[in-house]
């Protein structure tokens, strides 16, 4: 896989001073690779509909996560799918990992709760080795419980 370093000031998304990982280059896969990363991990028959899932799962999310959370996912991220999340506007309030399906479930034509649910998971599953464990731990603290099996992890209930 080839990655491609990223050192954009010009884009607030990528801009290293407010990085807080300040002197490490941030390096994150090409589009392309993205999207061929879900192409495979949800089977999809072409480029195009594995592109359109990820744009709808992406916008979704971008809606959720908020803060620096936001702004570090962003830059792990290639540039247009770092696009996608940044702009959307934050939702009003949080969704549970059920609802959060059904919304791409309404934003796809033709899918059920069942393929929704498939299409989240194709996307957001390749991206905890994109972002790191640090990053998604923070993310999934800021949503709702029920998201962490969408990102192919476990959801540990803390012990009472």
């Amino acid at each position: 896989m080839t990655m491609t370093t990223v050192p954009t000031p010009a884009n607030p998304l990528r801009n290293p001073s407010r990085n807080p990982s300040r002197g490490r280059t941030v390096s994150c896969p090409r589009w392309s690779e993205l999207i061929e990363k879900v192409r495979d991990s949800g089977q999809y028959a072409t480029t195009a509909e594995a592109e359109r899932v990820t744009r709808i799962v992406l916008s979704a999310l971008g809606g959720h996560v908020i803060g620096d959370e936001r702004v570090e996912l962003a830059r792990a991220l290639p540039e247009e799918a770092a696009r996608v999340i940044a702009s959307q506007i934050p939702a009003t309030r949080p969704l549970t990992a059920a609802e959060f399906v059904d919304s791409i479930a309404a934003r796809i034509e033709g899918a059920t709760p069942a393929t929704a649910r498939w299409d989240v998971s194709s996307v957001l599953s390749v991206l905890p080795k994109l972002v790191g464990d640090d990053l998604l731990d923070r993310i999934l603290r800021q949503l709702p419980s029920g998201y962490a099996l969408l990102f192919g992890r476990a959801e540990l209930a803390p012990a009472e």
